[in-house]
């Protein structure tokens, strides 16, 4: 998985992620209920996600199915926020978005349970 993935095609892919294989024509029904797409717009989305390799196109119906898991693209664009505004540094990246929110007790226990034991 080379390429980024756009907030259009992110919100296509929620929805794979969500529901499971789906038609196109399922998917432009719940982009136009949910997000206020028209069909060609979803149409549009859905080929340029299948060309990046985010989804297979299968016969018959047009099924569409993911190729990443939602895992997958949180750990890339984590890494990519990682190394584009904060040089790699994960200290950095705690500090800003601690700064100005105090944790519970119970969100430091599973932050250091993720240090301790990741």
């Amino acid at each position: 998985m080379q390429e980024k993935l756009f907030d259009s095609e992110a919100k296509v892919m929620e929805i794979l992620w969500e529901r499971g294989p789906l038609s196109a024509k399922e998917i432009s029904l719940i982009a136009a209920e949910t997000i206020g797409w028209n069909k060609n717009t979803t149409y549009t989305v859905i080929k340029k996600l299948e060309a990046k390799g985010f989804i297979r196109r299968d016969e018959p119906g047009f099924i569409c199915t993911p190729l990443v898991s939602q895992e997958q693209v949180q750990k890339k664009e984590a890494e990519s926020l990682l190394n584009r505004f904060f040089g790699g540094s994960r200290r950095a990246l705690f500090s800003a978005l601690l700064e100005d929110e105090k944790l519970s007790d119970k969100e430091k226990e599973e932050l250091r349970d993720l240090i301790d034991n990741g």
